[in-house]
């Protein structure tokens, strides 16, 4: 499955991330990107962690207002429909 890298605070997320198979790691720097395939950011702040240039080689999904399976479709159309 994939390495997804998920904010601090979406707890429900993660859970749901990790019970389909992802790898899970929590941003809480902008070194942790390294090597996801996706991020989840929560849309409370504009700027992933406060840094507005952080580069990811793939998709950054935002959850606001989001639940849990709805973000996991989302990862999965992202990553997974080709």
């Amino acid at each position: 499955m994939a390495r997804i890298g998920v904010e601090p605070g979406l707890n429900d997320i993660k859970e749901e991330l990790a019970s389909k198979g992802h790898e899970i790691v929590e941003l809480r720097s902008e070194a942790d990107t390294a090597n996801c395939d996706c991020c989840i950011i929560s849309g409370m702040d504009k700027d992933l962690m406060g840094i507005s240039d952080v580069v990811i080689n793939g998709p950054v999904i935002n959850a606001q207002g989001q639940n849990a399976e709805e973000v996991v479709s989302m990862v999965d159309d992202k990553l997974f429909s080709e």
